[in-house]
């Protein structure tokens, strides 16, 4: 048995100096807080993207955020998705799609008329920041407070990944500071312990803040709008206080527990200080949308962090585990570092009840929506990791928005559902001029239940199946209604854009890799209702019989069946159809691998994103190349870099953190090191040569 505790120790966080793109979370899944160099959000400014985007300089915002907390600018105009849609001529007849708004319209300045109501539907609702809770520290009591980390001596920190504890240690004006900072394992709850004689001189304190909700496409919160906002403090006498919130129709609640303390106003608007005369302080901040958070015992620093430490022993000790003890490849404990530190981020940020945004609960990328071409990349892994609870968390929310993805798919006449590309809790489309012609998330969560099905226990398997028989139907049954036949062939048409997203929407068709996972994805959905007791649906077996092969050039598979049929930058999205995917009918495993090698040699890797550096290590496992496998996953480029923390920026502080890569990369290393069914090879994506692997607990992949 591997020894995970030293396994996991050793990859400890050690940061030992201010950095603005270098912040630490505690979470749970459904609620993260995100600490500076202090073990809590003490220089805002400091982390501030958008000044260092201003700047060409990296940083990431310090935030607390839950899955439950989102807002809604007033809305006077009352857009609705009609606004901002267009028609698209198609065999089905006219078409209409959300498409009145993108990228380029939103970092271009002044919004043409027509893209004013995509806009705003595109920003709203956005994923709110709670507030923040850090150190007031000023040099004397009528100094002003210190505004950067820069006054910090001897600054220590630590992330003990093995019991969820952030050690922040440090000297400000010749006195020692020690925050340690643990998240509740169950609740939106974050509790501190401060130990400084600062405190006791009135020189120390905490300091919460409170901002607006910010529309901003890559923000998190308007500090600029106290006016907007309202925050009323309630003190129970029993050293407890409420903070309640109102952000126009969005309400929450922030309840302190402490002890020998006080809590005032601040100087600023929504600021308050909670100052203390001992020389430790302890407290526990709880966040709730109902004006009175969750009540339990764990009400002190020293249960939340017996619970803390308790829930991540559990996890580790849970599940699969690999280790490259013994390797002489000198990146082993790179790559090792990486996966553990994944592991850890993917539980903070996407185990929880909704599918993430691609920044996790640490700061907002797209107003805070989730991309749900980008669920399998966070969530698959778990399933294969022998963690499938944490991939049941989410499944259940696209039965909630069910009914939003049936009317999409009956606006465009269609049967079944269509699931969105870009989507707040509500499920509804985000307008993009690119998002909503995707449609390699319309498969995922076939995919992603028979990951479910085949790590749970076969006890479980017949109450699963009958639980999301209705979601696996109305999937595929949207696949079957979608594809266009012409002279006994099955096609996917246009409109269309594939995940190697810069073509033509309304030229391109039959991209390869959506062809091979739309024959999976009905492939799943037969089983599914084998196992319900049903026969195989003789027209989806018709369409999977009848899917025309991708199309190839000079002996290579390329991108799309149309002109131009292959661009050498951004995803390699075509690979995909063989790796991601287990073998099909459609896919030439000797052609994929010719193709994987030219894509090797001839792809531009600085435009490639972290997800498809795994993808490649994929597709070279299930086509035999473990050196290209081993070679992808450590490419020297700056989209493949993890920082000390394990974050893997991709568009400097426009894209900071990017966990699609975190999680492509933990599903890349279990094909790797599990297999597939019927393989029956150990480590089949690993070289013999200058690597010992030691794994247990995978799930074999399809």
């Amino acid at each position: 048995m591997i020894d995970r505790k030293s396994l996991v120790r050793r990859h400890t966080v050690e940061i030992d100096r201010p950095d603005p793109s270098h912040v630490l979370t505690v979470g749970n899944g459904d609620f993260a807080y995100t600490a500076d160099i202090t073990g809590m959000q003490s220089f805002p400014a400091y982390h501030d993207q958008d000044a260092a985007m201003a700047e060409h300089r990296l940083a990431v915002n310090t935030a607390t955020m839950t899955t439950w907390s989102w807002h809604a600018m007033p809305h006077p105009e009352g857009y609705t998705l009609a606004d901002a849609m267009s028609e698209y001529d198609t065999s089905r007849g006219k078409v209409s799609y959300p498409d009145r708004f993108g990228l380029a319209a939103m970092l271009g300045g002044d919004l043409p008329e027509e893209m004013r109501a995509g806009a705003w539907l595109s920003a709203n609702p956005q994923r709110l920041d709670l507030g923040r809770i850090g150190l007031l520290l000023r040099p004397s009591l009528d100094s002003e407070p210190e505004a950067t980390p820069e006054a910090l001596a001897e600054t220590r920190q630590s992330l003990d990944l093995w019991t969820g504890t952030i050690s922040s240690r440090f000297s400000y004006a010749g006195h020692g500071v020690k925050v340690t900072t643990v998240a509740d394992p169950e609740h939106a709850r974050i509790a501190f312990r401060i130990e400084s004689s600062l405190l006791t001189s009135g020189l120390a304190g905490i300091v919460i803040r409170f901002p607006y909700a910010s529309d901003s496409f890559f923000q998190t919160s308007d500090w600029a709008s106290p006016e907007r906002h309202r925050t009323a403090l309630e003190d129970d006498g029993k050293q407890g206080w409420s903070f309640h919130r109102t952000l126009d129709d969005t309400t929450y609640t922030l309840r302190l527990h402490c002890s020998g303390a006080s809590v005032q106003r601040g100087a600023g608007p929504h600021e308050f200080l909670l100052t203390t005369t001992t020389s430790t302080l302890e407290v526990v901040a709880a966040y709730s949308p109902a004006a009175t958070p969750v009540l339990d015992d764990r009400t002190t620093f020293t249960s939340v962090q017996n619970a803390a430490t308790a829930g991540w022993r559990e996890f580790w000790n849970s599940g699969a585990a690999i280790d490259f003890t013994g390797s002489t490849d000198p990146r082993a404990a790179e790559l090792e570092r990486r996966v553990v530190l994944s592991q850890y981020l993917t539980a903070v940020n996407c185990s929880g009840t909704h599918p993430p945004q691609e920044t996790g609960l640490i700061t907002n990328s797209w107003h805070g929506k989730s991309h749900l071409e980008m669920h399998w990349w966070h969530a698959a892994h778990f399933a294969t990791w022998g963690r499938p609870e944490l991939l049941e968390r989410s499944l259940d929310w696209y039965l909630s928005i069910l009914p939003e993805a049936r009317a999409t798919a009956r606006r465009q006449h269609y049967e079944g559902a269509r699931w969105p590309k870009q989507t707040g809790p509500d499920g509804q489309e985000s307008p993009s001029d690119i998002g909503v012609f995707l449609v390699w998330q319309q498969p995922h969560p076939l995919y992603l239940l028979e990951l479910l099905h085949r790590s749970r226990p076969a006890g479980e398997h017949r109450q699963l199946v009958a639980r999301f028989a209705e979601l696996v139907e109305e999937t595929a049954s949207f696949m079957a209604s979608f594809v266009e036949e012409r002279d006994g062939a099955y096609h996917l048409p246009a409109p269309l854009v594939p995940a190697q997203e810069f073509y033509d929407a309304t030229t391109t068709e039959d991209p390869t890799f959506e062809l091979a996972y739309w024959w999976w994805g009905l492939e799943i959905a037969q089983r599914w209702r084998e196992r319900a007791g049903r026969e195989r649906d003789k027209q989806w077996q018709r369409i999977q019989d009848g899917l025309v092969a991708p199309h190839q050039l000079a002996g290579l598979y390329t991108a799309i069946a149309t002109e131009p049929y292959l661009r050498r930058d951004d995803h390699p999205a075509l690979l995909c159809a063989l790796g991601f995917l287990p073998a099909t009918p459609l896919v030439d495993p000797r052609i994929m691998a010719l193709t994987l090698q030219d894509i090797q040699d001839n792809w531009d890797w600085g435009s490639a994103w972290g997800w498809d550096f795994p993808v490649m290590a994929m597709t070279a496992t299930r086509v035999g190349r473990p050196d290209i496998a081993v070679d992808a996953l450590l490419m020297e480029t700056p989209k493949n870099s993890y920082l000390p923390t394990g974050h893997t920026p991709q568009i400097g502080s426009l894209l900071p953190v990017y966990l699609p890569s975190n999680g492509a990369l933990l599903s890349a290393v279990s094909l790797m090191a599990a297999g597939w069914e019927g393989d029956g090879t150990d480590s089949p994506g690993f070289p013999a040569d200058g690597w010992s692997v030691e794994h247990e607990g995978f799930t074999p992949w399809p």
